[in-house]
């Protein structure tokens, strides 16, 4: 597909976050705590900081949302949110399952979003209208329309259970064909692309699954919180799908 601007600055951004990621990725990387108690290593911050100097030299008036730098904002009605590495807890412990992400919203619209897993070797992209793609092939949701027949991915159990919703996806689980808690971003890369059918999480934070969100779209899915809100900075809880099974999803929510 033809890419913006926008675009090819964030995947050249996203690039320099992996040489970034890559050349402290090892067992003695040493995390440390922030203030929520979450971890944060020096391959989070020195990445992010390289992703949000790299745009900003082409889009000096843009606003930034960074998970580990904060807020910037702009006039512009322009505003990219960075995840560095999210998976930093696999990242510290040498799982390859960890990603940057990166989505850019104009006026609290997703307009792009791009993940890249530099171990897995997948980056996937999109832009509003421009359909999605992982390794520059374009992907789609897929065509399951039975709960009995799909996969559903969920974040951690824990959360689920501190909000009072962990029988809600039992019940949800017991009635599928499989499910797997891969969490963080990969199991929106294998729902983008056809290979898992429904994500649940009950605890998350926009920079999580902004730019997953505009691929998932992009790719013919639907995302929505918990309560079928559209996504947007406030959501705190993820319901993902193939479009076609989201309302049967619901069922077990409500």
């Amino acid at each position: 597909m033809p890419q913006s601007q926008f675009l090819k600055v964030a995947l050249e951004a996203a690039q320099k976050a992996e040489e970034v990621i890559l050349r402290y990725y090892s067992d003695s990387i040493n995390p440390e705590l922030k203030a929520d108690g979450t971890p944060v290593t020096i391959a989070d911050t020195t990445a992010e900081k390289v992703i949000i100097e790299t745009i900003q030299r082409r889009f000096p008036d843009h606003g930034f949302l960074g998970e580990e730098s904060g807020t910037v904002h702009s006039q512009s009605g322009y505003q990219w949110i960075i995840d560095p590495i999210d998976g930093t807890k696999n990242y510290i412990r040498n799982i390859p399952l960890f990603a940057t992400q990166i989505a850019l919203m104009k006026n609290d619209e997703l307009i792009l979003g791009i993940s890249n897993s530099p171990v897995l070797k997948e980056v996937l992209y999109a832009e509003r209208g421009e359909g999605a793609f992982l390794n520059d092939q374009q992907i789609h949701v897929s065509s399951v329309s039975e709960i009995s027949e799909a996969m559903v991915c969920h974040g951690g159990l824990r959360w689920f259970s501190e909000k009072g919703i962990l029988s809600n996806l039992c019940d949800l689980i017991d009635h599928s064909y499989r499910s797997r808690g891969f969490g963080d971003f990969y199991m929106y890369h294998l729902l983008a692309s056809g290979r898992a059918d429904i994500v649940i999480e009950s605890d998350i934070k926009i920079w999580d699954i902004a730019a997953l969100t505009v691929i998932l779209e992009e790719a013919g899915g639907r995302a929505t919180d918990l309560q079928g809100k559209r996504v947007g900075k406030d959501t705190v809880s993820m319901v993902a799908t193939n479009n076609v099974l989201h309302d049967s999803v619901f069922k077990y929510f409500s």
